[in-house]
């Protein structure tokens, strides 16, 4: 009798969890499908775009460029061309001649770039943009390295720069392979420096490449690396898109394959984010775990390139103290490890609103045990005032600093967030200021726009615009990447496996 009661209570328990999971799985399907309806931006199948399988017939940069060519071909047949009459909008990119169709202007950012120095070439420097980005978000370091006798390939990695769409199959392998193919033409028979470099996404695929090679596969080895906010971790949450996207695949389902649903009125970078973006950019995060476990020696892992990292403390998109823990920390204590941390404003009126964690992280670093690498935090010069310092740390000594760098937080700025480090305040997009109006030209301003009214009458998120769009202290950055890059020789014989 005692038996059969169980079962019963047992059985009422089972049935009524499984029936809260259900009343809860049909509660968010419900609230998924009351996002705005799929547009083509969302729906068309670009098939022009390159997978990893492409690498036996796209061998070269030349090869990837026509393909690019086929895939914009292909953009505006089954995107622009397919915009309805009700979507026509100055704030939608897909509508031609919008204020946010970037089609016209030259260069083309979303497409990959291609920068010849004017004067003597000192090395190649393949740069790789972020997730759900374009090209676009690199533009400001590329030109830099142009002027400095570096040619410049700004690549646009598969999925990107196109449609959202791109993003709903893309996998990790396809953005790796893509580099692969590019590195190898660009860097394999060039007795010049080959720097690779990249931001958030781009950052974790330049460390799997330089992994990779560590690791025995045969690439040309990078002479130096440099990242910006790089994701090397991100929200374990990202292990269950899976089975979303299984869901999206039936009828009826399809919103569920994305997190956001939102207006694209940013001319180089998605509104809408799939859940498949979400979780190739963790699985392409427990890749490099992997490399860094099997590379693993007691000092650490050992014969990497020069590595040079940028990372605001106060990153929403990817962890900062993965950066450190997840990647300098298990570096061995070798010459050529830097990392550049951009702390928060400390004298802000706002502080108080602020998280207290938020201010411990510099003290932590500088204060904390010896560390293997050398680590430089920019944050207020003094307790009082806005101008900023460089407080250095090298590796496994005491810190140094304050060094004063002639630059401070612009009013009202509390911290640097994850989009803002590789953009300068006098970019025209994203900077400190709306560029003056051009005749004939239209002009979309995203930086630093004042907004003072009431909620919920904006067509675009109020919190996207509340996060800083440009570093002003980019200038810093410029500086740390020249002096990284200046201890490399002006030729350098290839190192191969």
């Amino acid at each position: 009798m005692f038996s059969t009661l169980l079962r019963h209570v047992l059985l009422f328990v089972l049935y009524g969890v499984l029936g809260l999971v259900i009343g809860i799985g049909s509660y968010y399907v419900l609230e998924m499908n009351k996002r705005p309806d799929l547009a083509a931006w969302h729906t068309a199948w670009l098939r022009e775009d390159f997978q990893s399988e492409d690498a036996d017939q796209v061998k070269d940069l030349a090869g990837y460029l026509a393909l690019e060519e086929r895939l914009f071909a292909e953009l505006d047949r089954k995107v622009y061309h397919e915009v309805d009459a009700e979507l026509a909008s100055p704030l939608n990119r897909y509508w031609a001649g919008s204020a946010v169709d970037w089609r016209t202007h030259q260069p083309d950012w979303n497409r990959t770039q291609i920068l010849l120095p004017t004067g003597t070439q000192r090395g190649v420097a393949l740069l790789l943009h972020g997730l759900s980005d374009s090209p676009y978000s690199l533009h400001a370091l590329a030109t830099h390295l142009q002027s400095q006798g570096w040619k410049v390939v700004a690549l646009r990695l598969p999925g990107h720069g196109t449609a959202p769409t791109g993003l709903l199959d893309v996998r990790w392998q396809d953005w790796a392979a893509a580099v692969r193919v590019v590195a190898k033409d660009i860097a394999a028979d060039s007795k010049q420096p080959f720097l690779l470099a990249g931001y958030s996404c781009g950052a974790a695929l330049a460390v799997e490449y330089m992994l990779a090679q560590q690791q025995g596969e045969k690439l040309p080895r990078p002479s130096a690396v440099v990242l910006v906010s790089p994701a090397i971790g991100v929200s374990g949450a990202a292990r269950f898109a899976y089975w979303q996207k299984i869901f999206a695949r039936i009828p009826g389902l399809q919103k569920l394959a994305w997190v956001d649903l939102l207006p694209e009125y940013d001319p180089y970078k998605y509104g809408s984010f799939a859940v498949n973006a979400g979780e190739q950019i963790w699985r392409l995060t427990r890749r490099i775990n992997e490399q860094m476990t099997a590379l693993a020696s007691p000092e650490g892992v050992q014969g990497l390139p020069p590595v040079l990292a940028f990372q605001s403390v106060a990153d929403a998109t990817v962890s900062a103290p993965a950066v450190v823990d997840s990647f300098y920390k298990r570096l061995a204590p070798e010459a050529g490890k830097e990392l550049v941390l951009f702390d928060a404003n400390r004298i802000t009126s706002t502080r108080p609103l602020l998280r207290p964690a938020l201010f411990s992280v510099r003290d932590n670093l500088l204060k904390g045990p010896p560390l293997s690498f050398d680590i430089t935090v920019v944050s207020n010069a003094s307790a009082d005032s806005n101008e900023v310092a460089a407080w250095n740390r090298p590796r496994l000594k005491a810190a140094v600093g304050p060094q004063a760098l002639g630059l401070r937080w612009p009013d009202g700025m509390f911290a640097l967030s994850h989009v803002a480090l590789p953009f300068a305040a006098g970019d025209a997009l994203y900077g400190a200021t709306a560029p003056e109006k051009e005749e004939g030209v239209p002009v979309l301003y995203l930086g630093r726009i004042e907004l003072f009214g009431e909620r919920g009458l904006l067509q675009v998120p109020e919190a996207s615009l509340m996060r800083a769009r440009y570093n002003p202290f980019f200038p810093y950055l410029l500086m740390r990447v020249d002096s990284f890059l200046s201890a490399l020789p002006v030729t350098t014989p290839l190192e191969k496996n």
